[in-house]
């Protein structure tokens, strides 16, 4: 199972922020980041600081597959 991200990105377009503005907001790490734009998984607690910021639902930033997605 592999974890994508490309909805989380596409909100941050829309609200025009970048991924620095989401980081200082919802108080994560770089390296949190730097996994999500990687596909790979991060905490639950992480997820929500990033949910509370941009008032949203898990759902609304984050999709699950069954195929490995490759990322170059």
């Amino acid at each position: 199972m592999s974890v994508c991200y490309d909805k989380l990105w596409k909100m941050l377009i829309d609200k025009r922020m970048n991924k620095t503005d989401l980081k200082d907001k919802a108080g994560i790490s770089f390296n949190v980041l730097a996994k999500m734009g990687k596909g790979e998984s991060v905490s639950l607690e992480s997820l929500h600081k990033i949910c509370r910021t941009l008032k949203c639902d898990i759902g609304d930033i984050i999709e699950f597959s069954d195929e490995k997605i490759d990322i170059m």
